[in-house]
């Protein structure tokens, strides 16, 4: 029993350093979908054409006020656009309080 509990705790704790490696991705990769540039949908593609035209933007002679709602643009376009996958997340606490409260119950 006591070597199934160590196994079990050598795994949860193995679990919890890989999808570390996941979050080396850049930010851009995550933004465009999957496929052929063909497939990407009018919205998506006219919320990209944004995030450039913000990038490009000469941003020396703007007031703070003004960066400052540049910059809430360019978030709320990111989450909409992380958000438009419809994926379900889990932190890796949230994976081993789940793990753990499996052991618990059965």
């Amino acid at each position: 029993m006591k070597k199934a509990t160590l196994y079990l705790l050598v795994f949860v704790m193995s679990m919890s350093f890989i999808p570390q490696t996941a979050l080396g991705a850049s930010v851009e990769s995550t933004l465009l979908p999957n496929g052929d540039p063909k497939e990407v949908p009018v919205e998506v593609k006219a919320q990209l054409d944004r995030l450039n035209e913000i990038k490009a933007m000469d941003k020396s002679k703007m007031t703070a006020a003004e960066k400052k709602a540049l910059r809430k643009e360019v978030k709320a376009i990111k989450t909409s656009l992380r958000d438009g996958n419809g994926g379900i997340y889990l932190s890796v606490g949230a994976i081993i309080i789940i793990i753990l409260l499996l052991i618990l119950l059965l």
